[in-house]
């Protein structure tokens, strides 16, 4: 069953600005079981592209959030994620088809669960 991730970064990942709870770690794991991962931000693409780079994790795709429904006609997949931190990134996730989780639910995803360090 092909699975689809798209994450906010600010609030939502380490690496945002504030950190959110979703490790690099847990990207890392979701990748292993094959899901396709990227982000949907209100950064500038090439600023979400370079956060990936600067952890060596290679993406799918990075864009804005309002593009969500384009990102799911890109990528066909049986379900479609979007997980964020604010009611900004939940509308625009369900306008787009997509099942929202907050950040802090994240980990409860089996393709998530247990890449809590750098390391995974």
């Amino acid at each position: 069953m092909a699975v689809l991730v798209s994450f906010d970064i600010d609030g939502t990942l380490e690496a945002g600005d504030p950190p959110g709870p979703i490790t690099m770690g847990m990207v890392r794991k979701a990748k292993e079981h094959g899901c396709i991962v990227g982000s949907s931000s209100d950064r500038p693409l090439p600023v979400q592209q370079s956060i990936w780079d600067r952890h060596g994790i290679e993406v799918s795709f990075v864009s804005s959030k309002q593009t969500l429904r384009d990102v799911k006609s890109r990528f066909p997949a049986d379900e479609y994620y979007h997980i964020g931190d604010t009611e900004l990134d939940r509308q625009f996730a369900e306008e787009a088809g997509f099942r929202f989780l907050w950040m802090d639910d994240g980990g409860s995803k089996p393709w998530l669960a247990g890449g809590n360090n750098e390391d995974n």
